[in-house]
């Protein structure tokens, strides 16, 4: 039974709800505060209806809870998150934690409400990187934005599986649109440039020429790329397979070895006759290297090794073409860029969309068309204007008179 105490000029309503483990009693409470210009029997009436009705929801389980956010996200990263999700989306919540603390882990989880998420997803779009990079004009992008609101909406799901709230306030939150430059990557022409300027580099520098070329052919993701082993090329067919992933976590201490990022990233790619030549050519390298450092040498079948046999850290490949592109006066752009190089090749040579998901392993469709339609688009565009070259389209004097 509710019992209703008025406070001022609103009510607070309590319902008991039995007992915790530590035999102390549960009580839930709410506030109501009556509409001004209600009579005396319309406040009455009112109150009792929203008693009954807080109660109800208390017995169905969809309770209110007095616990902070920020107490109940640690508890869900403990109990949930740690045990259930993939390493690299763990550490990637973890990063986005101060800001959303900040912003709203102080409110209690029954008070939380549309209203303060909305205004932190606006702050972001004017916030500034923690990393100080002047990608995206400094700002956030609106995928980051996306991010944060995912992991409030993750955590406020949970609550309400835990029947610690009633409903998930992330539902009716929107995201303004925030401009987002283009993707960065070589054009053809340059490409073509910096795998002429491959052919120049030293011995030592083999292995790298091989990893960025490889990128370039089959657009695997940095981790895909550190986690190949020898055993996945097939010298004969000329196939690649992506049977794992690479990746670091300071939570790990280093480098891990994992499933790739989805299911569709299991894949395998038909390269060309001259890859498999020159991962011929690195093995012999490599071998070379084995024998040199002779019981140093630690047998892990990885194809991009330090010198004692071990996986290359995922800085490493970064920071040589840095170097490389200074030295050669070759435009720089990240690792990843290899990757929007292979979609923007495929995609330009008239490949379905549904191929290029494939080939780059995104979950479904909607995401290669998400992150690559302007690409798409004006690959179109080009052609339409194909066909019409083709195929000119003459007016009539008819046509010309009207």
């Amino acid at each position: 039974m509710a019992t209703i105490q008025k406070r001022g000029n609103s009510y607070r309503i309590k319902v008991s709800c039995g007992y915790n483990a530590d035999g102390k009693q549960v009580v839930q409470s709410m506030t109501w505060k009556p509409t001004e210009g209600m009579s005396s029997k319309q406040i009455e009436k009112e109150l009792n209806r929203q008693a009954v009705m807080f109660e109800e929801s208390c017995l169905k389980g969809s309770v209110t809870s007095a616990m902070k956010f920020e107490d109940f996200a640690r508890q869900w990263f403990e109990e949930y998150a740690e045990i259930k999700l993939k390493q690299r989306t763990v550490d990637g919540y973890h990063r986005m934690e101060k800001r959303i603390y900040k912003a709203i882990g102080h409110i209690r989880l029954d008070k939380l409400t549309v209203r303060h998420i909305q205004k932190f997803i606006i702050d972001l779009c004017n916030a500034e990187r923690v990393d100080g990079r002047n990608k995206n004009g400094g700002k956030l992008s609106t995928k980051t934005i996306k991010l944060y609101k995912s992991m409030i909406s993750t955590i406020c799901d949970h609550a309400v599986k835990m029947q610690m709230m009633s409903s998930n306030p992330c539902k009716n939150v929107t995201i303004p649109k925030v401009i987002t430059p283009e993707k960065e990557y070589y054009s053809i022409e340059e490409a073509q440039h910096l795998l002429e300027l491959f052919q120049k580099e030293p011995k030592e520098n083999y292995m790298y020429v091989c990893f960025y070329t490889l990128a370039i052919y089959t657009g695997f993701r940095l981790g895909e790329l550190m986690g190949l082993e020898w055993k996945d090329v097939n010298f004969d067919t000329n196939v690649i397979t992506v049977n794992r992933t690479c990746l670091y976590s300071k939570a790990k201490g280093g480098l891990y070895t994992e499933t790739p990022k989805t299911a569709q990233s299991l894949r395998s790619l038909k390269v060309p006759k001259a890859i498999i030549e020159m991962l011929v050519k690195w093995r012999k390298d490599q071998n070379e290297q084995r024998k040199k450092v002779g019981s140093q040498w630690i047998e892990t079948d990885r194809i991009f090794t330090k010198w004692n046999g071990l996986t290359i850290h995922c800085n490493a490949p970064g920071n040589y073409f840095s170097k490389f592109c200074k030295r050669t006066g070759m435009r720089y752009v990240s690792t990843h860029s290899m990757r929007h190089l292979n979609a923007s090749l495929l995609i330009n040579a008239g490949v379905d969309v549904k191929t290029v998901q494939s080939c780059l392993g995104h979950s479904t469709p909607t995401t290669t068309l998400s992150i690559y339609l302007h690409t798409f688009q004006t690959a179109q565009a080009a052609a339409m204007d194909a066909v019409s070259e083709a195929l000119p389209l003459k007016m009539s004097n008819t046509d010309k008179a009207g």
